[in-house]
């Protein structure tokens, strides 16, 4: 039994990667690229979408895919930018999972004008395991770490962090006001990930945001640039 469980695990697993590979196609033939947005519920991935999409909107087409159990609170919050936006409920149709997998998203693609497209940030559903083991044909994954998680996370949850290109550090306006400690914290992220990049934000205050938003419009420049190499 322990051994047929494991090959359906790695059955899913292979299926996952074939889709994701197909969706890494559409992606590349589109000239998008594709941000994996995740974190924990609560640590802000919508309050700061809403403040580096201003920043970016005038520069770059974006696309949001939104990814929740139920409803599409996220998603009416970010349609009053200029944004194409997708919403994508896991219960319905796909049994209530715990993240995004590489058909959920294909599943959405017809939705988005993704010719029109430079950068498409998937919002990833709220958890801080099961979305790190599926790709979805990203480029990159950004992964949000807020203060008031405690420090301990990336140690609990290392997959999570291990396969993050960029964590950003949210709600550091509030350490003022908590018993965290920081070092800690980056600690922590050298032990499971050493020399990950961070970046400390704050939705509330626009902490580091313009900096993120360099980040974002970089990663477009860089696929823009080898696409005139290639070409």
């Amino acid at each position: 039994m322990h051994v047929k469980r494991i090959r359906v695990v790695q059955d899913v697993l292979d299926a996952n990667t074939t889709i994701a590979r197909a969706n890494r196609q559409d992606f590349d033939r589109a000239g998008v690229s594709v941000v994996n947005f995740m974190s924990s519920p609560g640590s802000g991935k919508t309050a700061l979408l809403e403040k580096v999409v201003p920043l970016l909107e005038e520069r770059l087409g974006i696309g949001v895919l939104e990814g929740d159990v139920q409803g599409q609170l996220d998603a009416d919050r970010l349609a009053r930018f200029h944004l194409a936006i997708s919403q994508i409920n896991t219960d319905p149709g796909f049994g209530g999972e715990c993240r995004l997998d590489a058909n959920m998203v294909r599943s959405a693609l017809p939705s988005l004008p993704l010719e029109q497209l430079d950068l498409l940030i998937v919002e990833n559903v709220g958890n801080l395991v099961c979305p790190a083991e599926f790709r979805i044909g990203e480029d990159v994954r950004v992964m949000v770490a807020s203060v008031t998680e405690g420090e301990d996370k990336p140690l609990k949850y290392p997959l999570m962090f291990r396969t993050a290109d960029l964590v950003l550090i949210n709600k550091i306006d509030l350490l003022p006001h908590l018993d965290f400690d920081l070092k800690k914290l980056e600690r922590a992220l050298d032990a499971v990930h050493p020399g990950v990049q961070r970046m400390y934000v704050s939705a509330r205050t626009g902490q580091g945001i313009p900096e993120w938003a360099e980040w974002l419009f970089a990663l477009t420049r860089e696929r823009i640039e080898a696409e005139l190499i290639v070409g």
